[in-house]
């Protein structure tokens, strides 16, 4: 499974035009039951935007409990994301991610989430979102609302094509 989204990153990558990439953190806190620790995640972002969709690769912590024995918070995700709507600075962002939570016995994570991107400039962008994250595994399923902000920082623009298209000079 790791692999497969390695390799599916590494082909999006390589086979787009124009393109920018970004690194983004995103603490969130979910609204259900639970002290402080099991209420919040925080993830990390790592991926590409060309024009109005992007996709990333998320690592991240499904909350911040001390763990007793294994450890079964770690996941990883990936996350495309579109821009449906822009309106000067601010962009309504549509997210749905999958992804794998290692050791936990509800281990398949699929995400549903939108939020709303505020872009003062070229190398930063601000978001804030909500949504579900959705656990499921052999015996068990369940769900959590959250909600969070991002703050995401994009690299220099890229001016080299895809493989599909010729070397601009």
């Amino acid at each position: 499974m790791k692999k497969t989204i390695l390799i599916l990153l590494f082909i999006a990558t390589g086979i787009a035009g124009k393109s920018q990439t970004y690194i983004s953190l995103m603490p969130g806190f979910y609204t259900g039951q639970g002290t402080v620790a099991q209420r919040t995640t925080f993830d990390m972002e790592i991926g590409r935007q060309w024009d109005v969709f992007s996709l990333g690769l998320d690592f991240g912590k499904t909350n911040l409990t001390k763990q007793v024995g294994k450890d079964t918070t770690f996941y990883a995700e990936i996350r495309p994301n579109l821009n449906v709507f822009q309106q000067g600075k601010f962009t309504n962002t549509l997210t749905i991610g999958l992804g794998y939570v290692f050791g936990a016995k509800e281990n398949v994570l699929t995400e549903f989430t939108t939020g709303i991107e505020y872009t003062p400039g070229t190398t930063f962008s601000y978001n804030v979102y909500f949504g579900t994250y959705y656990f499921s595994g052999e015996y068990s399923a369940s769900s959590q609302n959250f909600f969070g902000v991002s703050a995401m920082y994009y690299f220099k623009q890229s001016k080299k094509r895809g493989l599909l298209n010729k070397q601009q000079p």
